[in-house]
Order: C-alpha cells, then sequence, then structure tokens
C-alpha cells in the first residue's frame, strides 16, 4: 500500500484539538475514516480529537469532520472556530468581519471579536435546539434522568455532580447507549449559578475532552431548561470557560480558537 506526504495545522479551541487539512490536497485519500485514525493517534500519529477537511468559499469555508475513532461528526462548535480561526489568519480578516463556516449540520456564521496573542476570538451563531426533552434512561439498571436535544448533533446532558468517577460510570456509557442509535456526545454539568455552569465532556468517538463548543452550548440550554441556570452563562470546561447565549432566534457561543504550528504525517492512501 503506497504512502504519500500530507500536510496538515493543527488547531485547538480550549484544549479540544483538531487537524485541519484542504480539500484539495487530501482528495486522493478515498478512506477517510481510516486516514482520521491514522492521523488523530496520539501515539502513532499527530494526534487530535478529529480530522477536518476545509474547503475554501467566497464566505469562509465548506467542511467535514471524522472523530479521532473513524466517525463522522456533522459538527463541531469548536472545530468550526479552529477552521475560521485558520483561514482568518491566511486571509488577514480584521475583527468585525464575518465568516460562514459550512457542516453537515448547516451553515455557522462566526464574527472575528479580537486577536490577542494568537488566539482569535469569535462569536458563533449555532442555530436553535432540536428536540428538546426530558428522558429518563437506563444505565446499568439505574435510572438516569437527562436533557436529551441537538444542537446539529445529538447530546445528553445529565444534570448533578461532574466528578470523573461519574464521567467514566455514566457518561461513558450513555454515549454508546442503545437509545442513541448514531452515538451521543455526552455532559455532566453543575449549575453552580444562575449565570455559570460546570461541565465535564465525554465525546462521540472520542471520550473525555478538555471542551466542547456543541457541548457548551447543550449544557447552557438544559441548565436553562431544567437546571434553573439563565438564558446567558459561563460553561467551565477542563480546558477553560466559553459564553453561551441561549436567545429566541439562536445561540450563540463565544470562545477563541489558536492555531499550534503545520504538521506533516506519512499516511496510506
Amino acid at each position: 500500500m503506497a504512502r504519500q506526504s500530507i500536510n496538515l495545522v493543527k488547531a485547538h479551541a480550549f484544549g479540544n484539538d483538531f487537524l485541519l487539512g484542504w480539500q484539495r490536497d487530501l482528495a486522493a485519500f478515498s478512506d477517510m475514516p481510516a486516514l482520521a485514525r491514522q492521523v488523530c493517534d496520539r501515539h502513532r500519529g499527530i494526534g487530535a480529537d478529529g480530522l477536518m477537511l476545509v474547503d475554501p468559499t467566497g464566505e469562509g469555508a465548506d467542511t467535514k469532520l471524522w472523530n479521532a475513532d473513524g466517525g463522522a461528526a456533522e459538527i463541531s462548535g469548536n472545530g468550526v472556530r479552529c477552521a475560521a480561526a485558520w483561514l482568518a489568519t491566511e486571509r488577514n480578516t480584521q475583527p468585525g468581519e464575518t465568516l460562514v463556516i459550512g457542516t453537515v449540520a448547516g451553515p455557522r456564521r462566526l464574527q472575528l471579536l479580537s486577536i490577542d496573542d494568537g488566539k482569535l476570538t469569535f462569536r458563533a451563531e449555532m442555530g436553535q435546539p432540536e428536540a428538546l426533552r426530558n428522558e429518563t434512561i437506563d444505565v446499568d439498571g439505574q435510572p438516569v434522568s437527562c436533557v436529551v436535544l441537538r444542537v446539529g448533533n445529538p447530546q445528553c446532558v445529565v444534570l448533578g455532580p461532574a466528578t470523573p468517577d461519574r464521567l467514566h460510570a455514566i457518561a461513558a456509557r450513555l454515549a454508546v447507549h442503545p437509545f442513541f442509535p448514531e452515538g451521543t456526545n455526552v455532559e455532566l454539568v453543575d449549575v453552580e449559578a444562575p449565570d455559570r455552569v460546570r461541565i465535564l465532556i465525554w465525546e462521540r468517538g472520542v471520550g473525555p475532552t478538555e471542551a466542547s463548543g456543541t457541548g457548551a452550548c447543550a449544557s447552557a440550554v438544559a441548565a436553562a431548561f431544567a437546571g434553573g441556570a439563565g438564558r446567558s452563562v459561563d460553561v467551565v470546561a477542563p480546558g477553560g470557560t466559553q459564553h453561551v447565549e441561549w436567545t429566541d432566534d439562536t445561540i450563540w457561543l463565544t470562545g477563541w480558537a489558536e492555531l499550534i504550528g503545520r504538521a506533516v504525517q506519512f499516511a496510506r492512501v
């Protein structure tokens, strides 16, 4: 099997990291799930939570995303910010300007707010939550109360103590539970104040992650829907704090992304 060198850019948002490549440069690879598993492997590859293909457009770019396990993902809130940070750097985009990042879940509009020491802060329009409801799901014989919704991708939020033990005991099982035939992202959420929630994340196809953009949105919506929080909250994850506003029209997600560097990996075509 032939091997080919590929050029990738690595970026992260609050520790949630992605490898980005131009669509035109990766056209020779017919098995993208296998490529994602190769390059995202943290011991045998460059290492990342996901691989994103970026195809430039006049307004921004269209993207496709694969998680580290090779599974296709509809959208990543942090991933679209990483793609926007790459484009903004390439195009010398200035604060106040807007980029549109296309995803499988639809386009997302991001306004560049500031550039500070290599970190590009965006306010992203993430759309309205869908299929928002309470559910009780059996996990190893125990009923678990959840808030289930979609924010472009499937989300399951468990309100209550956000501890590492519960992340592995509950969230890991919910992520692959038969209730979610396509799998789901899971967040454990502590409502600390009406304007602040603290979360831990089990990302579908990845496992524990430092942060999640869509997970932050889902956590904020669930906390307002069923946890007594307001609709404008700081969402604190292990990697840092993002701000989420849930309005009548959309969910706004504000946070930064940063380019880490460029890397070359040999991959099997």
